[in-house]
């Protein structure tokens, strides 16, 4: 069966709380409020969500053990909008076996990543 596009969905205890940092400093564009739950188009045929944790399918953990990762040839100009934002636990830019990439946390302490991949037919396998 074909599939059109995947969404990601982050739960919160306050989604209020996150939403300036994924609408002004990440910049997403808020392609329909649900009003328990916000989607996001983070690029064409990319969507991120974010739930009310206290009313959605699941719950709101404490701790979370996933990683959001934002593909983009610009990681430096990233890395500095989000440095000069105060991001929350931003890492250097690292060069990996497979890509250039830092990692930060958005106010609830979810972890998001940027990185770029190195090798142009490596990028390829995800246009």
């Amino acid at each position: 069966m074909e599939k059109d596009y995947a969404i990601t969905f982050f739960y919160y205890d306050d989604i209020m709380k996150v939403v300036p940092f994924y609408e002004q400093v990440l910049g997403f564009e808020l392609a329909l409020d649900q009003r328990m739950a916000r989607i996001y188009r983070v690029a064409p045929n990319s969507y991120f969500g974010i739930v009310d944790g206290n009313r959605g399918h699941l719950r709101h953990q404490p701790k979370s053990a996933v990683l959001f990762t934002i593909v983009s040839e610009d990681v430096a100009g990233w890395h500095a909008k989000l440095k000069a934002a105060g991001v929350a636990n931003l890492t250097e830019i690292k060069r990996g076996t497979f890509c250039d990439h830092f990692f930060f946390e958005d106010p609830a302490g979810y972890a998001l990543e940027i990185q770029r991949f190195h090798d142009p037919e490596v990028a390829r396998l995800f246009r």
